[in-house]
């Protein structure tokens, strides 16, 4: 990014396997994800409305639970790649057990805040009488399951680290059978209703941590490093991930005032806000999984102390980023009809939503390149710097947002917000990468 020189046809063929060798596993493994929880609204919806509300209450809980804590995944994933970079194999071992212990320690930490709060946190989200025994009971038996949830990001992320996104992809496919099959079972045959869900759920999600620790342990084993814990690296993980977790919240606070501004622009507007969030969150996995190969790609060059390589890998992913958002966007417009007929009849919805569509579909160029950089400085170590430029992100977006129904705006204005939210990220992420601060090189940042 830094410079203009282009990049020899060899080189570019190298980088390109390098990152479809890495992507593709990681798209398959991110879109199993969500399907965990269209299993279990698939089988809970059958016991009832109550039921099917309190399991959307409880999920939403615990998706955003997860979900601020993918630092694990993601620092993780830049440590243990620049030790592999440097060509010392028992210390990227070492320095993702470190990411797996803090993983544990979190998940306990959750577990003890969530059994006692549990009524209190469903009543916070507005969930009704009758579905919130529901959401209770789900929440407290599926809370049980968040360290071994944790344990997965950390130990995923240090597959990545290793250059290894294929186990992950496996370990994904394995367990989201394993959640269907034993959801079925225990919701059915053993007659245990939303509560047979949660623990059909927990089950699996144990599964997979017990899965991920034992090829640890075998890399462990197999270059002598220790698997004790130890105070210094994960107090070392935690400072990592610190910065990328304000990156995060800061991402989710964005999405969380679009919803409510969405909300208070009327049903029709909420409505078709959901099917566009939906689809836009659906592309994104697609983007996401080039920026996971650009976190275990960068991390090892720089790792390595290959400059030269690290440069022409993040510009060879940026250009995959707009590729594929170019891509995207085509193949939304071509299938809009078809979408959102997938998701209500109601002309009025169709209508309001059409013109949001194709502003997401325009803007998915500058969404490649959003998530390919944001890759790259993750894999760089960069989180103080992506922390900062969230927070100005956030800055930029929320006033503008909270406009749009004050000054008569609809969804449209709404999604325009959302489109300059992603040009200021674009612009802030180009800015570091073009000034080369980001390239730091050795074993560790």
């Amino acid at each position: 990014m830094t410079q203009a020189r282009a990049i020899p046809q060899a080189t570019r063929r190298r980088h390109d396997r390098e990152i479809v060798a890495l992507a593709v596993p990681a798209f398959g493994a991110l879109v199993a994800e969500p399907l965990f929880v269209m299993a279990d609204s698939a089988i809970v919806g059958h016991l009832g409305t109550a039921q099917l509300a309190g399991l959307g209450v409880a999920s939403a809980l615990l998706t955003t639970a997860v979900s601020v804590f993918v630092f694990l995944a993601y620092a993780t994933t830049a440590a243990v790649a620049r030790r592999v970079g440097a060509g010392d194999l028992p210390a990227a071992i070492r320095q993702g057990m470190d990411g797996i212990w803090l993983a544990l320690l979190l998940g306990a930490g959750v577990i003890a805040l969530v059994l006692p709060l549990a009524p209190g946190i469903v009543d916070l989200f507005g969930a009704s009488a009758t579905a919130a025994p529901y959401a209770t009971t789900y929440l407290r038996i599926s809370a049980l399951g968040i360290p071994a949830m944790l344990i997965v990001l950390a130990a995923t992320g240090v597959l990545r680290g290793l250059q290894d996104t294929r186990t992950p992809l496996y370990v994904a496919i394995a367990g989201f059978v394993a959640n269907a099959v034993l959801n079925a079972g225990l919701v059915y045959g053993a007659g245990l209703g939303i509560a047979g869900s949660a623990w059909g759920t927990v089950i699996a999600q144990c599964g997979m941590a017990a899965v991920y620790l034992n090829v640890v342990v075998r890399g462990a084993r197999r270059y002598g490093a220790s698997l004790r814990p130890d105070a210094t690296g994960i107090r070392a993980s935690a400072q990592a991930g610190a910065p990328l977790l304000v990156r995060t919240l800061s991402l989710r606070a964005i999405l969380l005032i679009a919803t409510a501004v969405a909300a208070r622009l009327g049903n029709a507007d909420i409505a078709a806000h959901q099917i566009i969030l939906s689809l836009w969150s659906l592309l994104a996995f697609a983007l996401d999984a080039i920026a996971i190969a650009g976190q275990a790609i960068i991390g090892r060059y720089l790792g390595a102390e290959d400059i030269r390589g690290a440069r022409e890998a993040c510009r060879r992913m940026v250009q995959w980023g707009i590729a594929t958002g170019v891509v995207l966007g085509l193949l939304v417009v071509a299938a809009r009809p078809l979408f959102l007929s997938l998701f209500t009849d109601d002309a009025v919805v169709k209508d309001t939503a059409l013109p949001s569509l194709l502003l997401v579909a325009l803007s998915q160029p500058i969404c490649g390149v959003v998530f390919v950089l944001d890759g790259v400085l993750m894999g760089a170590g960069d989180g103080p710097y992506l922390a900062g430029a969230m927070l100005v992100t956030l800055g930029v977006f929320a006033p503008v947002a909270l406009l749009v129904p004050a000054l008569g705006g609809g969804l449209t204005a709404l999604w325009a917000a959302m489109a300059l939210m992603m040009t200021v990220r674009m612009l802030t992420l180009w800015l570091r990468t073009r000034s080369g601060r980001w390239i730091v090189t050795g074993a560790s940042r």
